[in-house]
Order: C-alpha cells, then structure tokens, then sequence
C-alpha cells in the first residue's frame, strides 16, 4: 500500500457477493486493506442459495473480526439452476457444501436483518457519490436497488462488476459467463443503463492462478484471523482444482476485480458496447460486444482488456504480510 495510503482517506467500498472461495478471499483482502473502508457486504444468491449466501458473509467478517464491522445485507432466494449436462463439474466439488470449503459456518441470527437490496440503495442515498460498489456475484440487487432509488447508479462513485465475456466464451455454458447467466434480465438492465459500468470479464478475471508455491510461500502466521480463514478455503480449493479441473492453481477471479478497484493502474481499458442474450436457447446470458468499426454505436461500457497479474498477485502479498 505504501506511503500513499496514508495520506489519503480509505475508499468506501460496497461489496455484494454470492460467497464462494475467491469471493471469500477478495471480501478478506478487502476487510484487511487499510485504503479500503467496508463500508457494507451484501449477499445475493448465486451458487448457493441467499440464505447460505448470507451466513457465509458473516462466516467470513466473523473469523476475521475487524476492528470495524461492514453493514451486512441479507438475501433470500434459491441458488442459480444450472443445466447440468452443461457444467461439470458442480459447485459443490470445488467449492464445499456451503460455498467456503473447510469453513464452519455460525449460527447466530441477526437483531436486524436488512434486505441487501435496500441497503445498498440507503447508503449510496445518503452518501452520493462516495461510495464504489463491486458486484461479485449476479446483478440481481443491483437492478432492486435502482427500483429501490433511481438514480442508485449515477450516484454511485464507480461500478465495477465481475461478469460476462468477450471473446473467451462462457465458463457455465458454451456462451455465457456464471453471473451473467443466473440473471441476465437484471444484467441486461444495469448495462443498459447510462452510467458506465466497469466490466472485468472472463477474458482478463481468469488469467489469476494461484499454485500451491505461491500459496505456501506467504508463510502464513497462524495468529492472524486472515491466514486462518484463508487455511480453511485455500487449500481446499488447490486440492479440488486439481483434482477435478486438472489445474495446478485456483483460479481467483474476484481477487482480479477487487484489484481493479484498488489498483486499476494494473489494468488496461476500452470503452465497448454490450448487450445480453436473453432468448437464445443455448446462448441465454451471453455478453455480445460489437466490435464493429461504427462510430454510430454508443459504447456503454468500459472493459478490462488486460491485466498485470503479477501485480495483483503483488498486492495480496502485500495485504496478507500486513495482517501477519
């Protein structure tokens, strides 16, 4: 982080997440980065349903226990169907049952529990213009907290959103990327909207690999609520990304997004035009870019093209040392 970070004051950040693994560290890395304020973690469902969804955010903030707690914002919902002849394999081999591998998960309900959508919508009410939110997961309450507050997203400071697909192809069918395809109504909303979205897609989210070296390397202390959260997931994932995907490293896109937020000097961009797929039968979800030299068409978003991952590799180091 560096001496620049001490100067100025701490990016708000709101981070709403269907957690699994690699939202999981990114919510981590997040939560421990003193530049970044948490300022509220939402759930939404996605791989698992909003109920687990939400337990494991507080399964999360709880082992790490910061000094200040995040709003948190509940979800309901069951998770995403997905076709199976279409995705191999399931969550649950790669993930863990409840989306965090070896995590325990708390059973201490709410006082107050707060619908994440309406949450997100009264801070960025109250505090325009202030607040970034990255979207790890589905756009789902994105799209209920503009119904919630119009102007949710002109308000908002920026809007960077881990989804879709360029020229990669999809990871949850042929065409379509996972956060896209649980919803792509609300995708087609939110891009659709006037305020620039900043899109990390497949093409660039999916270039981060951490292997066991890398992993084993951080020598994490075992005092530190970080290291312990990252002992339950980590290795877990390595194990199942070997085993079932014959990879040798996991892939931690959501790692990529949060960077985009705090370093986006690591980054390259271009502004494109996107629609959704919402018809197709075999492309529903599908993130269509017109690559057409036609000054007529008005981009309407801005796309990571590319990414220093060494670099981002560089700043869990650093955030992971800090904590140690």
């Amino acid at each position: 982080s560096g001496a620049h970070g001490a100067a100025a004051s701490p990016r708000k950040l709101s981070i709403d997440a269907r957690p699994g693994i690699g939202e999981a560290v990114a919510i981590a890395l997040a939560l421990c980065d003193p530049e970044i304020e948490v300022v509220a973690i939402t759930a939404t469902a996605g791989q698992v349903a909003g109920e687990m969804a939400t337990l494991n955010l507080q399964t999360i903030v709880s082992l790490l226990d910061p000094p200040l707690w995040p709003r948190f914002g509940v979800a309901n919902g069951p998770a995403t169907a997905v076709p199976r002849d279409r995705l191999t394999p399931q969550p649950a081999l790669l993930q863990g049952e409840t989306g965090l591998g070896e995590c325990s998960v708390p059973v201490s309900e709410f006082h107050q529990r707060h619908d994440s959508a309406k949450l997100m919508a009264e801070l960025v009410r109250n505090a325009p213009n202030e607040i970034t939110l990255l979207t790890l997961g589905p756009l789902t309450n994105v799209q209920l907290a503009i119904d919630h507050h119009p102007e949710f997203l002109e308000q908002l400071q920026n809007h960077v959103c881990l989804g879709g697909s360029v020229g990669a192809g999809g990871d949850t069918t042929a065409a379509a990327e996972f956060n896209i395809y649980a919803n792509p109504e609300a995708a087609a909303v939110v891009l659709a909207h006037p305020t620039t979205t900043l899109l990390v897609p497949l093409d660039v989210s999916h270039r981060l690999m951490l292997s066991f070296d890398q992993y084993q390397r951080w020598g994490l202390s075992p005092e530190s609520g970080l290291a312990r959260l990252l002992d339950q997931m980590l290795p877990f994932a390595l194990r199942a990304s070997r085993q079932h995907l014959g990879l040798e490293g996991v892939r931690l896109p959501e790692v990529i997004a949060l960077a985009m937020v705090i370093a986006p000097k690591l980054f390259e961009r271009e502004a494109m035009s996107v629609e959704v797929e919402l018809t197709g039968q075999i492309t529903r979800g599908a993130t269509v870019f017109d690559r057409r030299d036609i000054h007529k068409w008005q981009s309407n978003v801005e796309v990571c093209t590319d990414v220093d991952v060494q670099g981002v590799i560089d700043y869990m180091t650093r955030v992971i040392r800090a904590t140690a």
